[in-house]
């Protein structure tokens, strides 16, 4: 698995952990540096920190893009994987915008349903159609 892959796995680690238990992500973060727990690829912190900031906008877009599906309805690591996906797609320029979205799918691949790859796909793929016209 490529370093990047490895980053987003933990920042869905990390990200997910901490909406479960009710945790602020960047707290738990930064805890687990503190720890010596923390992860070893900057991009993990890039993540976490970059949802976490823009968790608002994110599950906005989510939410109107996602048509039929609440956020809460949705599978809590989809949604994860999901708000990760965005953050790379909208705001991250180092990540080419159909990298963001086939690691978004290929996480759901492997931790969720198997509707979930399909359902990923098709919100992301959503919003790089109208990435031009979505204000971050």
């Amino acid at each position: 698995m490529a370093a990047r892959s490895k980053s987003r796995k933990r920042a869905l680690d990390i990200l997910y952990a901490a909406e479960m238990r009710g945790q602020d992500p960047v707290a738990a973060l930064d805890a687990a540096i503190a720890d010596g727990e923390g992860p070893t690829n900057p991009h993990t912190e890039t993540l976490v920190r970059g949802v976490t900031e823009h968790r608002a906008r994110i599950d906005e877009l989510l939410a109107t893009y996602s048509q039929g599906w609440t956020l809460d309805r949705m599978p809590a690591v989809d949604r994860t994987a999901l708000r990760i996906g965005v953050f790379e797609l909208l705001y991250d320029d180092d990540v080419p915008p159909a990298v963001a979205v086939a690691e978004a799918v290929a996480l759901v691949r492997d931790l969720s349903t198997d509707d979930s790859p399909s359902f990923v796909n098709g919100v992301l793929g959503s919003m790089l159609r109208d990435r031009d016209s979505i204000t971050p």
